[in-house]
């Protein structure tokens, strides 16, 4: 139900909206590679924060998993900072989510987007029960350090084709979006 050219659009989209949301620093070395399956290097302590963008056509999860170890912590969290790991690293997320609405509003006017949410990776293996149209996986590694996943899934509930430009550059910096 989703052509070529919308998954590789949805894929491009995650990819940009990684690279300028989820490093701290715009210099931040941000490298995302594909994964055979989600939840691929999953601990028992990993996490992941989903968050949802729909339309009339299609729902999208992205899913970010993570492990609240001692580099991602100290990665998202400075030393001045007196927010818990979840709250910042959840503003983080919804930043990258945002970023993914702003580029898919250009092709779809009729979009909400859902707050983050927390669960163990345990439910990953359960994506497939949403009988997902579109399901990837990747590895995001920040700094060469910090080790992060990401899932895309989207369920669409009508044929879906576009083609997104992602190569316009950016010119906000992440205000927030009400609704």
């Amino acid at each position: 139900m989703i052509s070529a050219h919308a998954r590789d659009s949805f894929e491009r989209i995650f990819r940009k909206a990684a690279q300028t949301r989820l490093p701290v620093k715009a210099d931040d070395l941000c490298e995302i590679v594909p994964l055979a399956e989600a939840g691929a290097g999953a601990t028992k302590n990993t996490q992941v924060v989903v968050l949802t963008i729909s339309s009339i056509v299609f729902r999208l999860l992205l899913i970010l998993h993570f492990d609240e170890d001692d580099s991602t912590r100290g990665y998202y969290l400075n030393d001045s900072d007196g927010r818990p790991f979840q709250e910042a690293f959840l503003e983080i997320c919804n930043l990258c989510c945002g970023a993914m609405n702003q580029e898919l509003l250009r092709y779809f006017p009729d979009l909400g987007m859902s707050t983050p949410y927390v669960l163990n990776a345990r439910c990953l293996p359960h994506l497939h029960e949403l009988k997902p149209a579109l399901l990837s996986s990747y590895s995001v590694v920040l700094n060469g350090d910090v080790r992060l996943a990401a899932t895309v899934c989207v369920c669409a509930h009508a044929p879906l084709d576009f083609v997104a430009d992602t190569s316009a550059v950016e010119e906000t910096s992440g205000e927030l979006e009400l609704f």
